[in-house]
C-alpha cells in the first residue's frame, strides 16, 4: 500500500542557510508519528513545507496518491491535510461552535461538494465539540476557555476540516502534567476514530506515550527514524540533544 504522505528529497533554503537538505519521509495511514528535534533543527519548516505555506525548492511532497507541489495551503487542506498551531489563534468575537463552523464551510462541505442546512452544520459543531471535550463550553468565547481548552478547540478547529492527516504543533506548550496526558488520550482517541496523526513537541513523555514512531531532525536533516525506545537511545540523536 501506498504511504498517506510521501516526502522526497524535499530541501528549503533562506538566503544562504540551509534549513531542509534532502528529507526523505513516509507515513502510512493510521500511523501516530512524533517529529522531533532541537530548536531550529527544521521541523516547523518541513511542516510548513508540506502543508503548502511555504515552497520547497527541491524534492517533492504526494498526499494521499496526489502531487502536492504548487497547490496552495488551503488546497492542500482541502484535499485533506490539516494542521494545528502552537500558538492558537481563534476568532475571538465568535463562540466556540462559531470558530468550528468556519472550516467545516470553507473546507470539509467544499471537498465533499455538499451543502450542509444550518440545523446539519449545528449538530457537526457540537459533534466536534463533544469529541474534544468542549460541549459545555460550546456557546463560550475563547476568552471564556482555560489554556488548555484553548489547545483542545485548535484542534477541534482543524479536525472540523474532517483531515485525514492531522499535524499537531506543539499542542501541549505550556500545559500541567494532567493537562499533557489529556491532550495525548485526546490524540490518541483521534488516531483511532482513523485519523493519521503528526506530532511535533518536546514534552518527550508525551512523544514517548503517544509515538508508535519518531522522526529526529538536526540542522534539516534527518538522522533518525523508527521505533521511539530505539530512537531516544541511538547516540546520535542523544549526541544531538546534549549539544556534544
Amino acid at each position: 500500500m501506498s504511504p498517506l504522505l510521501e516526502v522526497q528529497g524535499v530541501g528549503k533554503r533562506f538566503g544562504g542557510f540551509v534549513a531542509l537538505d534532502g528529507i526523505d519521509l513516509a507515513i502510512a495511514q493510521g500511523e501516530r508519528v512524533g517529529l522531533i528535534g532541537p530548536n531550529g533543527s527544521g521541523k516547523s519548516t518541513l511542516v510548513n513545507c508540506m502543508c503548502g505555506t511555504l515552497t520547497n525548492e527541491t524534492g517533492t511532497v504526494r498526499f494521499d496518491g496526489h502531487q502536492m507541489n504548487g497547490l496552495a495551503a488551503h488546497e492542500r487542506t482541502h484535499r485533506g491535510m490539516a494542521r494545528s498551531f502552537q500558538l492558537p489563534r481563534p476568532f475571538t468575537t465568535l463562540t466556540v461552535a462559531e470558530n468550528l463552523r468556519i472550516p467545516l464551510l470553507y473546507s470539509a462541505a467544499t471537498r465533499r461538494g455538499i451543502h450542509l442546512s444550518a440545523a446539519d452544520s449545528d449538530a457537526r459543531c457540537q459533534e466536534l465539540a463533544s469529541l474534544v471535550g468542549l460541549a459545555e463550553k460550546a456557546g463560550k468565547y475563547p476568552r471564556d476557555l482555560t489554556q488548555v481548552e484553548m489547545r483542545k478547540l485548535e484542534l477541534a478547529r482543524a479536525l472540523a476540516a474532517d483531515p485525514k492527516l492531522l499535524i499537531a504543533d506543539e499542542a501541549m506548550a505550556g500545559l500541567s502534567q494532567s493537562e499533557v496526558a489529556d491532550i495525548v488520550n485526546l490524540l490518541i482517541k483521534l488516531n483511532e476514530r482513523g485519523i493519521t496523526i503528526i506530532l511535533i513537541e518536546h514534552i518527550m513523555r508525551a512523544v514517548m506515550s503517544f509515538s508508535q514512531r519518531l522522526v529526529v531532525l538536526v540542522s534539516g536533516k534527518k538522522i533518525a527514524d523508527g521505533k521511539p525506545d530505539d530512537v531516544v537511545n541511538n547516540p546520535e540523536v542523544i549526541g544531538a540533544y546534549l549539544g556534544q
